[in-house]
């Protein structure tokens, strides 16, 4: 059986119908974030159903009609990137992913998904990949929009869903649109700066019981990088320890809990060693025990090192926030 890395003692590999136990208690953790949009979620609620679940994958790999692998990270089953339809003769597929939210901001779903892409293209010869999203589903279209897919339009209530009629998005990216531009197969620039914003981000999670590491700002940072708030009448500029430190209060005294914020657009340029992001982000949870939900834009700069590419300053703006928040 193969193992290929993905970086952060992560791991991608087939996720076959012996493992269901594992499967099982993986989806168990993940089915409050997983279950609203994956469908398969919901039927894998014992052995029996986790089982029948990796056998259909396992029937259609053997027709050639649909792939599944999971990843790992640290030893354990945390999510996982599939082909849910695959037809060689008209050269189109599907694909789509999960993930537990302790194993969020780490872009590991970016690069096992562009994996699987790399390889239906430059392996099989696919001609187009498509991703469906649940309409809504903006950790999805996100995760579309970094593979340098083309949103092309909605179907609306496609699909029935726990009594309702759901509409879906629909995402595409061409073979001769792969790999998209300013990245070379191989070279992983865009997936390397795609994943110090995943690490950025993710580090202020701390839903579900997840405790927060800002430390982790520190390695996606140079020593001499500024981090500036354009929330008020002046910017706020930071040094990273100063950055860090009262955030990290807020995150871990009950201040700011179930905390999480996602981009939801991203342009990245890149020339040479410097390269330069432009994102949209949105961000939720409970400040002082009142739910609130928030949005606003980040512009980022980044240098390649000796250590390899590292963020040198971002800045951010809030757009004004519902419910209890206050900006910081």
């Amino acid at each position: 059986m193969f193992t290929l890395p993905l970086g952060d003692q992560a791991q991608l590999r087939p996720l076959e119908p012996w493992q269901a136990p594992e499967f099982l208690a993986h989806i168990d953790r993940a089915r409050p974030t997983v279950d609203p949009w994956i469908p398969w979620a919901t039927f894998s609620t014992d052995l029996d159903s986790a089982t029948a679940t990796l056998q259909r994958y396992a029937d259609r790999l053997a027709a050639d009609g649909g792939r599944i692998y999971g990843i790992w990270l640290d030893g354990t089953l945390v999510g996982g990137v599939m082909f849910t339809r695959f037809d060689a003769d008209t050269g189109v597929c599907e694909i789509g992913c999960w993930l537990e939210r302790t194993a969020e901001g780490r872009g590991l779903v970016t690069r096992a998904c562009r994996e699987l892409i790399d390889w239906a293209f430059r392996e099989r010869g696919m001609s187009r990949v498509e991703w469906w999203a649940g309409a809504g589903n903006t950790r999805s279209t996100e995760a579309a929009r970094r593979l340098g897919m083309t949103r092309e339009g909605v179907l609306r209530r496609r699909y029935p869903y726990r009594g309702e009629r759901q509409d879906s998005e629909v995402w595409s990216v061409l073979r001769e649109e792969w790999p998209p531009t300013g990245e070379t197969s191989g070279s992983g620039v865009q997936a390397e700066l795609d994943r110090l914003m995943d690490v950025f981000i993710g580090a202020f999670t701390n839903t579900g019981g997840r405790v927060p590491d800002l430390d982790v700002i520190r390695d996606v940072f140079i020593p001499q990088g500024r981090i500036i708030a354009n929330v008020g009448d002046e910017p706020r500029i930071y040094d990273v320890d100063a950055f860090i430190e009262p955030r990290q209060k807020m995150l871990t005294d009950g201040t700011l809990t179930e905390f999480s914020e996602w981009e939801v657009s991203a342009r990245t340029e890149i020339f040479g060693s410097v390269a330069h992001r432009f994102s949209g982000y949105r961000k939720s949870g409970y400040h002082h025990g009142e739910w609130f939900e928030g949005s606003g834009h980040k512009t980022t700069q980044y240098l390649r090192t000796p250590a390899g590419w590292r963020m040198s300053s971002l800045a951010w703006d809030d757009a004004p926030a519902t419910g209890g928040a206050q900006r910081s």
